[in-house]
Formats: C-alpha cells, sequence, structure tokens
C-alpha cells in the first residue's frame, strides 16, 4: 500500500482485475458491503475487506438522481475515478446495462476509470422488461471482444432480472436464470448474479445449475456462512446500508439538530 493516504498502490488494471477475479470462491465469498463515494470506499477498506464494489442506486442517490440509467454517465464514471484514486483495493461498479453505450465506447470510458470490474444487467432500466435472452449474450460477448481488442482485462459480472422482474412463475424463473446463466458465461461473463433471489433451495439450485460463480444478494435472512454453505461465491448488499445509513441521519441526527439537540449524544 502506498505511504500516502488518499492515493492507489502501482498495482495495474489487470493485476487488480486478476485478484478481484481470484476471490470469487465458491463457498467462501467474496463479500462486498456496496459503496456510494470515495469517503465509504476508504471505510471499506479500512474494514479489512479485499475490494469495493459500487451500487447504482447508492451513487445515483448521492449524486441527486433516480435510479435506472438517470445518472448522466459521465457522473458515474467521474465517481468511479474518485473511488479508484482513493483505495488500493479492485473497484467493480454496478453499471445497469451500460448507458447506452456501444461495446468499443463503454469498454474503453470504463477502462479509463482503473475499475477493475463491472455488473451489466439483462433487464431494461427505463422499462423494466427483461431483455431478448441472444441480444444480452451478444452484448455481453460484443464487450468482452472489445475488451481484448483494447487489451483490457475486465471482471464482468453478469446481472440477470428475472427473480427481481418477477418474470413467470417461481419455477419459470429459476429455468430462465438457469439457461440465462450459461448463455452469459459462455458469452464471457465471468460470474452470474441472479438477482432477488434468496429462498435458499433456489439458491442452492443456482450454485448447482450455474457452472460459475454466482453472486447473491445479502437479504438478511440468511447469513454469510449460510449462504457460504449454499455455494455463493460473491454477496452483494447493494444501496441497503446506505439507505440504512442516511435513514438514521435523517431521522435523527438532522432531526435532532432542528429541534435544538445535541446530535452527538444520540
Amino acid at each position: 500500500m502506498s505511504d500516502t493516504i488518499g492515493t492507489t498502490t502501482t498495482a495495474t488494471p489487470s493485476t487488480q482485475a486478476a485478484l478481484l477475479r481470484s476471490l470469487h470462491v465458491t463457498g467462501d465469498p467474496l463479500v462486498l458491503p456496496n459503496v456510494w463515494d470515495a469517503a465509504s470506499a476508504r471505510m471499506v477498506e479500512a474494514a479489512g475487506l479485499p475490494a469495493v464494489a459500487t451500487s447504482s442506486a447508492a451513487t445515483a442517490a448521492v449524486l441527486g438522481y433516480e435510479d435506472g440509467e438517470a445518472t448522466p454517465v459521465r457522473e458515474v464514471l467521474a465517481a468511479t475515478e474518485r473511488i479508484v484514486r482513493v483505495v488500493s483495493l479492485p473497484v467493480t461498479v454496478d453499471f445497469e446495462r451500460g448507458y447506452g453505450l456501444a461495446p468499443a465506447e463503454l469498454v474503453e470510458r470504463f477502462a479509463a476509470t482503473g475499475a477493475a470490474g463491472l455488473n451489466l444487467e439483462d433487464s431494461d432500466p427505463s422499462t423494466g422488461q427483461m431483455i431478448d435472452i441472444g441480444e444480452q449474450a451478444d452484448f455481453l460477448a460484443a464487450v468482452r471482444e472489445a475488451a481484448t481488442s483494447q487489451g483490457v482485462d475486465l471482471v464482468v459480472n453478469a446481472r440477470t432480472d428475472s427473480f427481481l422482474r418477477q418474470a413467470g412463475s417461481p419455477q419459470e424463473r429459476l429455468a430462465a436464470t438457469l439457461e440465462r446463466g450459461a448463455r452469459y458465461l459462455a458469452a464471457g461473463a465471468d460470474c452470474v448474479y441472479p438477482i432477488a433471489a434468496g429462498a435458499p433451495d433456489v439458491v442452492r439450485a443456482l450454485t448447482d445449475g450455474v457452472s460459475g460463480p454466482v453472486n447473491v444478494g445479502y437479504g438478511g435472512k440468511l447469513s454469510l456462512a449460510e449462504l457460504a454453505a449454499l455455494g455463493v461465491a460473491r454477496v452483494s448488499f447493494g444501496p441497503s446500508l446506505q439507505r440504512h445509513l442516511y435513514a438514521k441521519a435523517g431521522s435523527a441526527l438532522f432531526a435532532a439538530v432542528a429541534s435544538g439537540e445535541n446530535p452527538f449524544t444520540l
């Protein structure tokens, strides 16, 4: 680690990507309490965690936008650059569905931030509709091809939204997720993220049925140890920590100031 606080190490982006990829271990998951700015990223590093991940919803909130690609992509990239600058850990970014960028431009602009990985989801942020499986697989393959041609190594976490969007019956959601996971891994993704899949039997079916690392969102119903036992390789917190922290500040600290109380006694 650098001796100067607020600067990164001399690790190359490729080294950071390789490290991030290696942290995805089935049964010993990479735990990512998603951050929203440089200050929260520093807190994650100070806590001793091995990588930093952003939440698009949490980042959008602190930048003054709604989630769902409402944040201008230049602001997302600028926020990413600030995070990468202040930590020595590999950084992976919730990049929604790519903010409408063509794969080559997406890779070029994203790689310039120094981040090591990104999430790309398979539903339309503006409508909530699922993207055709072939179209999404082609998109992921094009991102991987662009990265290879530009000499960039990126860890791609393919988020799949059948459970989140409640697309079909529970059985149909599981079948669709397994199919999409297989197609996305074949297209070059490193990890599959079936967001909103949280029931133990569903998680086990996914970790058994997907031939690659599986990312599960932490919802508090299953402990990290239980998720590990189910074969999960990555656990995300999404915007939940930011919302919890800011709700406490909004409902207690600022309210105390407004009423003339001492907020530091709370």
